[in-house]
């Protein structure tokens, strides 16, 4: 065999060991993403449900928001008003949102046109709410906001790996779309034309949504943040929270910020008749002044976002802040986060969304079974170490700079290279376990990594 060719199929499988061990780590967590991810994309239709009870009421001797707003707090006595959604229609309930006397409890109170309160709900646990916390932090806190972002990490290692495993080599100088374009329906190569078929036609959405939804993550949104105003990028506050259940974005700070103002001259009723005015897209919401009202669209496709305060003395409107107004950076994760809850291009963006899912549960399951079906009992059958060190310079490249963009895949692959080192070539049967090849431990010995 030819030195190139021996390179190149030691490439080969040295990549195909890291598909296999990336692909290994992130089943688990691609599938609960995957189905919780498809779950949230049709936010706006599990909340207008979950309202449904609310909207369609009589609307005769309608009262003033104000009026609202105080039934809201009567029913919850030494509750905050924290905000007032605008009812979508005259005959819909206003939603208050306050804050309980305990001054942690948050409560969604949806008050009739009459001001009598017809519901509540706890907003950390409506539905949307609850699978967004499963999505980004595996209900787990902090650290399952960083074991969600190492998994992004290796999904993303998994798909360029897999992406070179697939790509066709030819055979007789001739390409093939049979079990590359389409899979092959009949004989043992289905399984294996499934899952590579499935993870070329998805590669570059799954891709998208993966670096779309980085500006969330713990460690990297927060070094992204800090980047973000150390290069002078910031135009107006970030438009998006970080850590775990960061799809939810209770600024409970900034709320606690906008309480009474010792001069406010301007009621709620005219704010609301001024807000109606702007014809924002909902979830349109207005808090309560500090110096000043703030009206505000949380539409979930970024693009359509506002901002307006007005003065809580003479009402004036002060400042405009639209989603063309900020820093193109700004701009670009605006479309990627709205991209990532498929509110972009509506319903079309929520049908990619869900092709995507289940494409990425198709790989998976697919990936899983076929390990199953190789797998000796004593071994992991992880795909054979090469022989010969592979020459991998743009491999080496490219790692190196995923490991720069992606702070817990850098970390993840030190420890595998200490683990590689340290701890694999003393024991023989873990190196046997895992596909290794043996190799006595001598003092100067040079350890090649996996």
């Amino acid at each position: 065999m030819s030195t190139r060719n021996s390179n190149d199929n030691a490439l080969h499988r040295t990549l195909w060991r890291w598909h296999f061990y990336a692909g290994l780590f992130v089943i688990p967590f691609i599938l609960i993403l995957s189905i919780t991810g498809a779950i949230y994309l049709f936010k706006p239709q599990i909340e207008a449900w979950e309202e449904s009870s609310w909207r369609g009421l009589p609307t005769e001797n309608a009262v003033a928001p104000s009026q609202q707003v105080g039934a809201a707090l009567a029913a919850f006595p030494g509750a905050r008003l924290h905000s007032y959604r605008l009812p979508v229609a005259d005959s819909d309930a206003a939603l208050v949102h306050v804050e309980l006397a305990d001054g942690k409890t948050m409560r969604d109170v949806f008050v009739a046109p009459q001001g009598r309160v017809v519901g509540s709900l706890d907003p950390d646990w409506r539905i949307a709410e609850a699978v967004s916390k499963i999505h980004g932090s595996l209900l787990a806190g902090k650290v399952g906001g960083w074991l969600v972002e190492l998994a992004a990490s290796w999904a993303i290692v998994m798909i360029l790996t897999g992406l070179y495993l697939w790509w066709p080599k030819g055979e007789g100088g001739k390409w093939r779309l049979a079990g590359v374009v389409w899979p092959r329906l009949a004989g043992k190569a289905f399984l294996r034309d499934l899952h590579a078929v499935t993870g070329f036609w998805v590669a570059g959405l799954a891709l998208v949504l993966l670096v779309s939804g980085l500006p969330w993550a713990g460690v990297w949104g927060d070094a992204f943040k800090a980047v973000r105003v150390q290069a002078g990028w910031v135009e107006g506050k970030q438009d998006w929270t970080t850590g775990a259940g960061a799809h939810a974005e209770h600024d409970h700070a900034a709320m606690q910020a906008a309480q009474a103002s010792n001069a406010i001259s301007v009621s709620i009723n005219n704010i609301v008749a001024k807000a109606k005015s702007e014809r924002l897209a909902f979830p349109v919401t207005i808090a309560p002044p500090g110096e000043h009202w703030t009206v505000k669209s949380d539409a979930q496709n970024r693009p359509l976002r506002a901002a307006i305060t007005y003065d809580a003395m003479t009402g004036e409107r002060l400042t405009v802040e639209r989603f063309a107004d900020r820093h193109p950076i700004d701009r670009a994760v605006g479309y990627g986060i709205a991209w990532h809850e498929g509110q972009l291009f509506g319903w079309v963006n929520q049908l990619v969304g869900v092709f995507t899912a289940l494409a990425l549960i198709t790989l998976t399951v697919s990936g899983f079974l076929m390990w199953r079906r190789r797998k000796p009992a004593a071994t992991l059958a992880a795909p054979p170490a090469p022989a010969m060190p592979a020459r991998m310079r743009w491999v080496a490249v490219i790692t190196l700079v995923l490991a720069l963009l992606l702070p817990l895949l850098a970390l993840s692959l030190i420890l595998l290279w200490l683990f590689d080192r340290l701890i694999a070539p003393r024991w023989h049967g873990l190196r046997l376990f895992l596909g290794l090849p043996s190799r006595p431990v001598a003092t100067g010995s040079s350890a090649r990594p996996i």
